[in-house]
């Protein structure tokens, strides 16, 4: 079988078993790993091998950047604390805590090499969480803190698995050192990323190809300087997202919305399946180990690497309000519900793995790098524990703790909306005494930014009983089937030669706008 037709098939796999996902709700992530683990024992299929520098180079720019892009400046910088904590204190916490277990349940694996699995483990994945998050609807700070620890929590993780294995080839590690090195990789990733993301400001990014391009920009060339890729994509990502509504079209904007979506989608479902490959080849250069003591290892690690985050929310939540009077009154305790979410979202993924496979065969002085094999397998087994335990009842147990959206975001919606329309109302009525300006034009906009505003009233004054509000059920449901009446008419007076194509693809983008604002409520 070619390369290509593997591909094909992964993809058409990816795309089959999301629409299963979706339909039994569960987090496709966890389906796909488990779907890539079940194929990897099908007898003559070819071995797909994951390429580390395919991961880094090629996979990690593109996830980053939309994330980035499509994030709240606002809301990331008023998180910054919690993130911080979660991104750099959680990473380093957990380095060091499952370089301990792993040494101590394997002796013989240096502490450096120790510390290596622990850096690997470290960052969670932001897509295996998120993708429930978002579909059952939890409160908005929950979803920032989340995202915003997933664009730094790699960065951190890298750089500590650079000393990792910088210690194992030289046999010394310098404290202080490492946190220099730490402030400079972060700090010139930072401003590498916003100089990209000032020129692509210049460069007026209105063309999906230069979109495109503007991660691996931001990337790659960050990489080449030895500061941080991941840390300059976010810069740009967030740069770029705070300016983008003076810079770029309102076509653009649809346009780049729709890409970004697909090729997340696209990127994300094949590296989850191609994880699952992976389990043949690195039991294969563990032959000689005892499968017994390896699953017991993996168990271990793997249950320290989900009780690591359990122990450090709660603490890092109450200890600096116990110690700030200032932060009390400003940032009242969360609830517990809330935290027992953000503690349980810990799902491994995609940059754990492809950390694991870049570690070098061998050491300076030609020797083989000290149990590479054995920290692929418990990789490996931590990503499959977390998304498979943490991943598939995820969804129950939001249900569970009846942790719901707030609506935080709706209500400023709608002050938004109020204070839009109310302006553009206000320059109707200034432009009604201009010459040439037909009174009728004035009237019938007029008429139109008024009912706006009454339904936008209605929506404020049924806030508690959403009877009166416009995005009703009902009325969505409604809405949606006068959109498919609609459609179903251009589509049978098309195919009666009534009209002609160019027309009914024009009317068609009206409706298709129409529908995706309906399903975006």
């Amino acid at each position: 079988m070619h390369q290509a037709e593997i591909i094909v098939l992964l993809f058409a796999a990816v795309a089959a078993l999301v629409v299963a996902a979706r339909k039994f709700a569960l987090p496709y992530p966890a389906v796909l790993v488990l779907a890539g683990l079940a194929l990897s024992f099908i007898p003559h299929l070819p071995q797909v091998r994951l390429d580390p520098n395919l991961v880094f180079f090629f996979f990690l720019p593109p996830l980053i950047y939309p994330a980035a892009l499509f994030t709240s400046w606002r809301d990331f910088r008023r998180n910054l604390r919690p993130i911080l904590l979660l991104a750099i204190g959680l990473v380093l916490f957990t380095t060091i805590t499952i370089a301990c277990v792993a040494h101590s349940i394997a002796p013989s694996l240096p502490w450096a090499a120790a510390f290596a699995l622990g850096a690997i483990v470290s960052p969670p994945d932001a897509i295996a969480a998120t993708s429930v998050i978002r579909r059952l609807s939890v409160p908005h700070r929950i979803e920032i803190i989340l995202e915003g620890e997933s664009l730094v929590n790699d960065a951190t993780a890298l750089v500590a698995l650079q000393f990792a294995i910088a210690a194992l080839m030289t046999g010394t590690f310098s404290l202080s050192q490492a946190t220099l090195r730490f402030v400079w990789v972060a700090t010139g990733g930072i401003a590498f990323g916003l100089l990209v993301g000032v020129v692509m400001r210049w460069v007026h990014p209105v063309q999906i190809t230069i979109s495109l391009l503007t991660p691996f920009l931001a990337y790659l060339p960050a990489e080449r300087l030895h500061v941080s890729g991941v840390l300059a994509t976010v810069a740009a990502g967030i740069f770029l997202g705070w300016h983008s509504p003076l810079i770029v079209s309102a076509r653009y904007r649809l346009q780049a919305s729709a890409f970004w979506e697909m090729v997340v989608f696209l990127l994300n479902g094949f590296v989850f399946i191609t994880i699952g490959l992976q389990l043949p080849g690195i039991l294969r250069a563990l032959h000689a180990a005892s499968l017994l003591s390896l699953i017991r290892d993996a168990a271990l690690v793997s249950g320290a690497v989900i009780l690591v985050r359990i122990a450090w929310v709660a603490p890092a939540t109450y200890l600096p309000r116990l110690l700030s009077k200032k932060l009390r009154a400003r940032d009242p305790i969360p609830r517990w519900r809330h935290l027992t979410l953000v503690a349980w979202c810990g799902m491994r993924g995609v940059v754990s793995l492809a950390a694991a496979f870049a570690l070098p065969f061998a050491l300076s002085d030609g020797r083989a790098f000290p149990g590479r094999d054995y920290i692929l397998f418990l990789t490996f087994s931590v990503i499959l524990a977390t998304l498979v335990c943490q991943g598939l009842t995820l969804p129950i147990l939001i249900r569970k703790l009846g942790v719901r959206g707030d609506g935080a975001t709706d209500e400023e919606e709608r002050s938004a909306r109020f204070a839009a329309n109310t302006a553009a109302l206000a320059y109707i009525d200034n432009m009604s005494g201009r010459d040439g300006l037909s009174s009728d034009v004035v009237a019938r906009l007029r008429a139109e930014y008024d009912d706006r505003l009454e339904q936008l009233r209605r929506c404020a004054e049924n806030l508690g009983d959403r009877s009166g509000d416009i995005a009703t059920p009902q009325y969505q449901q409604l809405q949606y089937e006068a959109l498919r009446i609609e459609r179903d008419t251009i589509i049978r007076l098309r195919n009666e030669h009534v009209i002609n194509d160019d027309a009914l693809r024009r009317i068609q983008r009206d409706l298709d706008l129409a529908e995706a604002r309906l399903i975006g409520d």
